[in-house]
């Protein structure tokens, strides 16, 4: 299993975490259908209120689709599948709130389900960043995501600069992507106190507010993501193109700000 769930029965909290260290997190087409399946269950589970998303080791919280992920295409550019488009909590209609705890690295794909985060807690060692345009690739869905959390001007300029530049977790506070900062290694037991709090509430009146904040910004989600298909195929580069691309990255070669 590469999602590890445990839930406090006491506080009400379960706390989901991410569990491939050694792909830095990345998401694989098991690890999606995992995490559409924990989503699912803990809608059936009254016993919890709020839910805490996590990375499992220090270096990253998740950098998105594992590059090595097979992902099975329609013979019709009018049928593209994304392979996370439904791998947030509310894509499988999960309205108990959640909080993302962040350490590491976070780009990419990892926007899926930060975008579908209530709100985020990160340590003072949390890098944002996404590489799409580095390697020839259209950021769609992320960049419609991200643009609800963050002013235009910063989330252009991270999907623009693609990995040239990473936001560090003081600017990300700066700019509201990030609730609260703890020391490296605190964001977990601080976003699950926050959770604690929340899941000693009523739930019916917790959950109507987290979809009613859903709601004030998914009409213009909806606009975005129905261009995202026809945006992607016209802008994506072949994937060899791609893969060379990325075989070519060097390591290092980024300002953090």
């Amino acid at each position: 299993m590469t999602v590890r769930v445990s839930a406090d029965k006491a506080t009400g909290v379960a706390v989901v975490t991410l569990d491939r260290p050694e792909r830095l997190n990345a998401i694989d087409l098991p690890m999606r259908d995992e995490l559409r399946r924990v989503w699912r269950e803990l809608r059936f589970d009254d016993s919890v209120r709020a839910v805490v998303l996590t990375g499992s080791g220090e270096r990253a919280f998740c950098t998105g689709l594992d590059r090595d992920a097979e992902v099975p295409q329609p013979g019709s550019p009018y049928m593209a599948d994304d392979p996370l488009l439904r791998v947030g909590p509310k894509a499988n209609d999960l309205w108990k709130p959640v909080v993302a705890a962040v350490r590491g690295m976070a780009c990419g794909g990892a926007f899926y389900l930060l975008g579908e985060s209530d709100f985020l807690v990160a340590d003072t060692c949390a890098t944002f960043f996404d590489p799409h345009t580095a390697y020839g690739m259209v950021s769609a869905y992320e960049s419609v995501l991200m643009a609800h959390r963050m002013p235009h001007g910063e989330v252009a300029r991270m999907m623009l600069m693609g990995t040239a530049e990473r936001i560090g977790a003081s600017r990300a506070y700066d700019i509201g992507l990030v609730s609260e900062l703890t020391e490296p290694g605190g964001a977990l037991a601080a976003a699950t106190a926050c959770a604690t709090v929340i899941a000693g509430y009523p739930a019916e009146g917790v959950q109507g507010t987290v979809r009613a904040l859903w709601a004030a910004k998914e009409a213009a989600l909806a606009a975005g993501f129905a261009q995202a298909p026809h945006l992607i195929s016209l802008g994506n580069l072949p994937a060899d193109r791609q893969a060379e691309l990325f075989a070519g990255r060097r390591g290092g070669g980024f300002r953090v700000r």
